[in-house]
């Protein structure tokens, strides 16, 4: 089983503690009717947008494809958008704003990003190419540890920078 798994019960347990705290603090502060009236609407804005999200996903999914573009950005974006209206139809205070930073421009981009980055970690470089598109990246060439002193190799003075290399990265299949 994986980590993530593993502790997802555990988690879950601390956000709906979490969350009963929250509701109740609110409901003291602002009167309890109140509360449920803003968890509702929360909730009810959720599932307005679960819909929406889901269908706009879907045509910037089919239009990135037809018109022979990557679909990484799009299927990302997509996946945050729906997490966000999600987390926004789950009853809860602290879900709910999750929900709604996720959703709002900079949070969107910030999310994405984090998960194109875990999705760059976790899948295989062709997968993660066909889906974003080769990566760029700069190499710069360092001193060969065996080099001596005179070279620049430990001990020695720090050699200059070797050239550096822009390039894609690329796995190679040799079967």
């Amino acid at each position: 089983m994986g980590r993530g798994l593993a502790i997802a019960p555990l988690a879950l347990a601390i956000t709906i503690l979490l969350e009963i705290a929250v509701f109740v603090l609110l409901g003291r502060w602002i009167g309890y009717p109140w509360a449920v009236l803003i968890v509702l609407a929360l909730s009810g804005l959720g599932l307005a947008l679960l819909r929406r999200e889901g269908i706009r996903a879907w045509r910037r999914f089919q239009a990135a494809a037809e018109a022979g573009e990557r679909p990484g950005i799009h299927v990302t974006d997509g996946l945050v958008g729906l997490l966000g209206a999600l987390l926004l139809a789950v009853p809860g205070l602290l879900t709910g704003v999750l929900g709604l930073l996720m959703l709002v421009p900079p949070g969107r981009q910030l999310a994405r990003a984090r998960l194109q980055r875990t999705a760059e970690r976790r899948l295989s470089p062709t997968v993660v190419g066909d889906l974003f598109g080769p990566r760029r990246v700069r190499v710069q060439r360092d001193t060969p540890a065996d080099a001596g002193p005179s070279e620049g190799g430990p001990g020695g003075p720090p050699a200059p920078p070797g050239p550096v290399v822009e390039g894609e990265i690329v796995e190679r299949d040799d079967r």
